[in-house]
């Protein structure tokens, strides 16, 4: 799939997800990321959107047959289980890809709330 025809279907999936203009398309490695406020919360890789998830979200989608995002890299594969593909019957009810989008935005840190913010710093005491 071209990074335009991945562009095209990115943006379709954004429109049925808000409304125009609240999610920004970004290029995303050979891909299309889904960003809204920054944060990005899915994305369009070979023809097949993938969002962030959390424990829940990942125990239905496992449920539903459906796999992490991989990739292969230096002759290994990796998996990242944070994005999963999205469950064919989600993709085909406008509602339910609405509902599952804004629990993988709420699945996704703000990019003023990282995981590094929360930790707080140790120093020697001397």
């Amino acid at each position: 799939m071209s990074s335009e025809a991945t562009r095209e279907l990115a943006l379709d999936f954004a429109s049925q997800i808000a409304p125009a203009g609240c999610i920004d398309i970004r290029r995303f490695f050979g891909g299309s990321a889904l960003v809204q406020n920054g944060a990005q919360f899915g994305f369009v890789m070979k023809g097949t959107l993938y969002l962030r998830v959390d424990e829940a979200m990942r125990a239905e989608f496992e449920a539903d047959g459906c796999e992490p995002f991989s990739y292969r890299a230096a002759g290994r594969d990796v998996t990242v289980r944070r994005y999963y593909a999205v469950p064919a019957r989600v993709i085909d009810d406008p509602a339910l890809l609405h509902s599952y989008a804004e629990r993988a935005l709420h699945a996704t840190p703000t990019p003023s709330h990282r995981l590094s913010d929360t930790i707080l710093a140790v120093t020697p005491s001397g």
